[in-house]
Formats: structure tokens, C-alpha cells, sequence
């Protein structure tokens, strides 16, 4: 499996007409694949809208994409409202979860780090060992890393009721003495966070 995160960056004042025509065109799009989630930013770079799909891979992606501009209502008419679009496409590590309906927010924290080349697999390893004890205090979302786009990425997202959740969630974590899963001096070169809130179309919410 292959994740597509997009992330659009909107002109200010205009998410809600970009989330409206947004949710009126997705029943059409959603005649070849299912939305995993759709959420904007709250905290961090604003007036951005982040849409994440699955596909089986590559080839899947293209089939489904030509397919739905194939009928002529998608992509939802929201081009002018759009400064600046970027495309990530991740695969997911063996312990992160299937992104199926849920909720479990409305607050989610999503994380992104930039690792020094060929450190990946050491994160994952790590992370492994640990990410149990972790989910004990809020739910991962998903644990990424890039394939496609911005290299040596990894991308972990988190779900919470709201902001003071997600301050005692990580400050009990951190209290076992378990969590975080460190890294060695110079693996992680460059961190960004930003919280996010689900449209009210978006399966995980």
C-alpha cells in the first residue's frame, strides 16, 4: 500500500468555500476510492487543507486518478483559491495502523522530521520496540516514511480530544521513561508540527 498526502495551501478567508465544493464533489470521486482523511490546519502553516488517500500502488493510483477526471467532476473546482499545492506520496511502517474510519480526535498532531539519509530504517526499528507502551496514552494515526517527494521523511500523527490531551498524553509518556524512542546524536536533522482539524466529510475525525 502507498499514502498520498496532499497538501494545499489556500488564500486566507477561503477554506470554507474550499471545504464546501470539496465535500460536493467527493461522492463522485469516492465511485473509485475511499478519502482516508481530510483535515486543515489550526496551529502551524495556515489556511492549509491536507487530504490523504490509499491505493494498492503506483499503477492503482494512475488508474483511479484517470478514471475520476475521466467523468468530469474531479478535481472539485477549487483552483482559484489555491496559492501552492505539494504531494507526498509515504509508505507506512509495519506497526502503524490501517487508516480506516474512526474517531478518535478532533485534535490531531501531525509531525513531520527530516532524518539524515539512510537513517529510516534505524527509526523504524526503534520505534517498534516502543510504540506500544506509547498508544497506551492517545492513538497513532499513522507512522510514515517518504518515498515519493521530500526524502527521508517521516511523518507520525497523532489523535487527541483537544490541546490539554495531548499535553498530558506526552508528559505521561515521557514520565515511563519508555517514551520517546531516542534517536542517536544527528539522525534527526530538522522537525515541524502542526495541529490539525477534520472537515466534516473526513472519515477519521
Amino acid at each position: 500500500m502507498i499514502i498520498e498526502m496532499r497538501t494545499y495551501t489556500l488564500k486566507p478567508g477561503t477554506l470554507a468555500e474550499v471545504e464546501k465544493r470539496f465535500g460536493d464533489a467527493l461522492p463522485m470521486r469516492e465511485k473509485h476510492s475511499k478519502l482516508a482523511a481530510f483535515w486543515h490546519t489550526e496551529v502551524g502553516p495556515l489556511n492549509q487543507i491536507i487530504h490523504v488517500w490509499t491505493y494498492d500502488n503506483f499503477e492503482h493510483r494512475t488508474a483511479v486518478r484517470a478514471a475520476a477526471q475521466k467523468e468530469g467532476n474531479w478535481p472539485p473546482p477549487i483552483r482559484e483559491f489555491i496559492t501552492d499545492q505539494q504531494s507526498e506520496v509515504f509508505l507506512p511502517a509495519p506497526f502503524s495502523p490501517p487508516l480506516t474510519p474512526r474517531e478518535v480526535g478532533p485534535l490531531f498532531e501531525i509531525r513531520q522530521y527530516t532524518l539524515a539519509a539512510g537513517q529510516i530504517p534505524g527509526l523504524i526499528e526503534r520505534w517498534s520496540e516502543k510504540i506500544e507502551g506509547r498508544q497506551k496514552f492517545s492513538p497513532l494515526i499513522g507512522g510514515w516514511y517518504s518515498e515519493v517527494g521530500a526524502l527521508n521523511k517521516w511523518v507520525h500523527i497523532w489523535a487527541y480530544k483537544d490541546a490539554n490531551e495531548r499535553f498530558a498524553a506526552r508528559a505521561a509518556a515521557a514520565a515511563t521513561g519508555n517514551w520517546p524512542a531516542r534517536n542517536p546524536p544527528g539522525v534527526v536533522i530538522k522537525q515541524e508540527s502542526a495541529f490539525v482539524m477534520p472537515s466534516a466529510f473526513s472519515p477519521i475525525r
